[in-house]
């Protein structure tokens, strides 16, 4: 092997190297962001999983035992979720809500149903009427 080909080799292996390198950083770079934004999003979801449970004892007037048979969560664990909610943030979430239900809901187009769709249920005891595309199927039926 020439000293020529020997330096070649060794570049080639130090390139490698340095890509290795740069794929790890990147890949460890997007991990963690990826977890910062986990960890965001898993934050939210208690916050309002934590409103929520206050907001539904608030409404159910602190009944936490009916609130905890209705919704299958130990009683306990809904008190504990509601405690650290302030009764100004139940009382804003209870009113935005109580904003959207009295908003009128909006009437979306509807797609028109196909023709064939708008099969009505034949009447109790009676057959569907048997309906043929072509003279040789009716002889089948």
């Amino acid at each position: 092997m020439s000293a020529s080909e020997l330096r070649r080799r060794v570049r080639a292996a130090e390139a490698v190297k340095a890509k290795t390198r740069e794929m790890a950083a990147e890949n460890a770079l997007t991990a963690r962001e990826t977890a910062v934004k986990a960890a965001k999003a898993k934050e939210e979801a208690d916050v309002t999983a934590r409103e929520a449970a206050a907001v539904v004892l608030r409404l159910f007037d602190n009944n936490a035992e009916l609130v905890s048979e209705l919704l299958g969560v130990p009683a306990e664990e809904l008190e504990r979720e509601a405690k650290p909610v302030t009764a100004a943030r139940a009382k804003e979430i209870i009113e935005s809500l109580r904003a959207r239900a009295e908003r009128p809901r909006s009437a979306r187009p509807r797609k028109p149903r196909p023709a064939g769709a708008e099969t009505s249920s034949p009447a109790s005891g009676t057959p569907a009427p048997i309906v043929a595309a072509d003279s040789s199927r009716a002889d089948a039926a």
